[in-house]
């Protein structure tokens, strides 16, 4: 289930290529090692080592949430998982967050310094320090700005 998920979602970040987990020194689950097995497309070798950093974070989060998909939760928190990644493939992040939150239950908390990636959210959260040593707790609610812009306009 977690494999056919991972393949899954691994060809839609990477728009193609081929990905597997492999249970290695032992049949039982418990006790195996796992390799991952990825391949993006026209990329020569399918080892770990052969990927760029930003391929190896997009092959980490179709992992993660590979995993996620087999047992959902009601809350998921990724600290930092764009910061890797160039604009292009955190565009693909925020698709496959998107289709994540609508095709599970499930809110999605993003720790992130990314400007793509909070432009795409629909609630932001930060601290600022209007005045020296004062912190002050922000929240932004993107939909409902975006319907009073919208009004106004």
């Amino acid at each position: 289930m977690v494999n056919s998920h991972f393949q899954r979602l691994f060809t839609e970040l990477f728009g193609g290529g081929n990905a597997e987990l492999q249970l290695v020194e032992n049949d039982d689950p418990l006790e195996a090692g796992l390799e991952i097995l990825a391949k993006p497309p026209a990329k020569a070798g399918d080892g770990w080592s052969l990927l760029s950093g930003g391929e190896q974070a997009l092959t980490a989060l179709a992992f993660i949430f590979a995993v996620f998909l087999t047992n959902p939760a009601p809350i998921c928190v990724l600290d930092e998982v764009d910061a890797p990644l160039d604009d292009h493939n955190v565009d693909r992040f925020c698709d496959l967050l998107d289709e994540m939150a609508k095709s599970t239950d499930t809110r999605f908390i993003i720790i992130t310094h990314n400007p793509i990636t909070m432009a795409r959210m629909d609630r932001l959260f930060g601290v600022t320090m209007a005045e020296r040593g004062i912190s002050q707790l922000v929240s932004v609610d993107l939909e409902r700005a975006v319907k009073i812009r919208d009004a106004v306009a």
